[in-house]
C-alpha cells in the first residue's frame, strides 16, 4: 500500500555479505471493508460500492476477506460506526488477524485516528485507496505531478493524526511543544510542496495548450466513461497502437493522443483517465487540465461497460462529471462495449426452473430501450471486433459531419 512503499523507498539501499541486493517479496495485505447503508443509499446500492471497493483494494494489491455493513442514518462524526459495530468487527480483526479496515467513504481525520484506535489496525479510506493506486499507475512527469499534489492536499488537514505518538511529550516540564512545532515544520513545507507543484503543472499545461495549437485543423475524438469499460482497447482498436490495457481499474492515467484515418478522413483520438463513483475531490482538481483534452473535443465516444450489472449508474457518474466540465452539449455517441459479455435472462412465467441466460443478437439489442438513449447508440465488442465496420462508419460520418461545418471549403476532400 501507499504508506509501506513510501517507507521502503526511503530506506538506504541494503547488501548481504555478498555485496547483492537484498530482495524483498511483496505479500499482499488482507483487509475487511467497512461501510455504511443509509436510507438513501440502501442496502443494495452498498453492496455495490463495496464491490467496487473490493476491486480497486484487488487492484491496490490487497485481498478483501470480508465485508461489514452498519444502517444508519447518517455516519458517526466521531468513529463512524456504532461502538457496537466496532467492537464486532474489532474481534474479527484479532482473530483473523486481519492488516486493513479499508472504509467506503472519505474519512475525517477525527474519524480515521478513532477507528484506528478502535480497531488496532491500519486505517484506509476510499480516497486513500484511489490515490494509492493513482500513485502506482502515474508514469509521465504530467500525472506524477498530478497525483503528488493531490496526495498533499488529502494529507495537509491530517497531519493532526499522524504525531498523535507526540501527544505524550506534552506532559512533562520543559517537554512541551515538540509535536506542535513539527506538525507546523511539516505543514509549511507541504504548502510550499504544494505550491511548486502548482507552478510546474502550470507550466507543463502550457506546454500541452501550445501542442493542441500545434495541431492543426483536424477534429478531435476523445474516449470518455468509467474506469473499466475498454476505451484503452478502442484506442489500440481504431489508432493500431499498443496503449496499456489490463482488466484493472485506473490501468490509464495519462492522456494518450494518436492521429487515426478512417478511409480518408484524419482526425485525433486521445484517451482519458476513466471516471468513478464517489472520486476524490483532490483528484478532481488536480486531474482538470488532463481533462483539456475532452473539454477541448468536437466529438466524446462515451464508451459503456454493458455487462457491467449497474452500467445505467456509471453512465450517470459521467455525464454528472462531463457537465462539471462544461461538456454536456458536446455531439456524443454512446458506444455500448463487451456485448459478447453481456447476457439476457430468459423466464417463462409458468416455468420454475430457474432462468437461462443466452447472449443478445445485434438486432435484438437495437430493438431495447438502451438504443434509445441518445440519437447515436452503437453496440460493440472491442475485444472480438463484433459489430466493428458499423462502428467505424458511424464514427466516419459524424466526423465528416463535423468537419463539413468547421471547414465548408474542404468539403471537396471528402
Amino acid at each position: 500500500m501507499l504508506v509501506e512503499t513510501r517507507l521502503i523507498a526511503s530506506l538506504p539501499t541494503q547488501h548481504n555479505t555478498m555485496g547483492d541486493f537484498i530482495t524483498y517479496e511483496k505479500i499482499p495485505e488482507r483487509a475487511v471493508l467497512i461501510a455504511v447503508a443509509s436510507k438513501q443509499q440502501g442496502r443494495e446500492r452498498t453492496e455495490e460500492y463495496l464491490d467496487e471497493l473490493a476491486f480497486l483494494l484487488e487492484t491496490a494489491g490487497g485481498i478483501p476477506v470480508a465485508r461489514f455493513v452498519q444502517p444508519l442514518d447518517r455516519p458517526s462524526s466521531v468513529t463512524y460506526l456504532g461502538s457496537g459495530k466496532l467492537e464486532e468487527i474489532h474481534q474479527y480483526i484479532k482473530a483473523e488477524n486481519i492488516e486493513i479496515a479499508v472504509i467506503d467513504d472519505e474519512l475525517s481525520a477525527t474519524q480515521a485516528r478513532n477507528m484506528e484506535q478502535a480497531l488496532e489496525c491500519r486505517v484506509l479510506d476510499r480516497t486513500s485507496l484511489i490515490l494509492d493506486i493513482f500513485a502506482s499507475n502515474a508514469h509521465t512527469a504530467h500525472a506524477k505531478a498530478q497525483v503528488e499534489l493531490a496526495q498533499y492536499q488529502y494529507l495537509l488537514p491530517r497531519l493532526t493524526r499522524m504525531w498523535t505518538h507526540l501527544e505524550r511529550q506534552r506532559g512533562g516540564i520543559g517537554m512541551r511543544g515538540p509535536g506542535e512545532t513539527q506538525i507546523e515544520t511539516d505543514r509549511r513545507l507541504i504548502l510550499e510542496r504544494i505550491a511548486l507543484l502548482k507552478e510546474k503543472l502550470k507550466d507543463i499545461d502550457k506546454q500541452k495548450t501550445v501542442q493542441r495549437k500545434n495541431r492543426g485543423k483536424l477534429v478531435r475524438v476523445a474516449l470518455v466513461g468509467y474506469t473499466n469499460v475498454g476505451k484503452s482497447t478502442i484506442m489500440n482498436l481504431l489508432s493500431k497502437s499498443e496503449v496499456y490495457t489490463e482488466n484493472k481499474l485506473f490501468a490509464t492515467l495519462d492522456t494518450t493522443v494518436r492521429k487515426v484515418v478512417v478511409d480518408n478522413l484524419p482526425f485525433l483520438l486521445s484517451d482519458t483517465v476513466g471516471f468513478i463513483r464517489k472520486l476524490p475531490h483532490h483528484l478532481v482538481e488536480s486531474f482538470k487540465s488532463t481533462l483539456d483534452e475532452v473539454r477541448e473535443s468536437d466529438i466524446l465516444l462515451h464508451v459503456v461497460d454493458i455487462s457491467h450489472p449497474d452500467f445505467e449508474a456509471q453512465m450517470e457518474v459521467v455525464n454528472q462529471t462531463l457537465a462539471e466540465l462544461g461538456c454536456a452539449d458536446k455531439k456524443t455517441i454512446v458506444v455500448f462495449n463487451k456485448t459478447d459479455a453481456y447476457t439476457w435472462e430468459e423466464k417463462d412465467p409458468d416455468d420454475l426452473t430457474p432462468p437461462t441466460k443466452r447472449n443478445v443478437s445485434y438486432e435484438d439489442l437495437k430493438k431495447t430501450w438502451m438504443a434509445k438513449m441518445n440519437e447515436n447508440c452503437i453496440f460493440i465488442s472491442a475485444k472480438n471486433r463484433d459489430n466493428y465496420q458499423e462502428f467505424r462508419d458511424l464514427l466516419y460520418k459524424e466526423i465528416r459531419d463535423m468537419h463539413a461545418i468547421r471547414y465548408p471549403y474542404d468539403n471537396f476532400l471528402y
